[in-house]
């Protein structure tokens, strides 16, 4: 019982890198519209083998901008 309450308190640590498609989903946007982001230079991308992954560091501070 203790568990499921601490549990329901404690928020979720973000991962420290993201895919495209959580990109996306965190800004209600398409994939496409966050490749644009990338090729912009509006968010920083790291690859990961042939991955591209975004540091969430990079979307936190894309929203703080304010930019969408």
């Amino acid at each position: 019982m203790v568990r499921s309450v601490v549990r329901a308190l404690v928020r979720p640590v973000p991962p420290a890198m993201l895919t495209v498609r959580e990109v996306a989903g965190e800004l209600a946007v398409c994939r496409a519209t966050v490749y644009a982001l990338l090729e912009r230079g509006e968010l920083e991308r790291v690859w990961v083998g042939r991955s591209i992954r975004i540091p969430s560091a990079s979307l936190e501070a894309f929203l703080a901008r304010g930019r969408r």
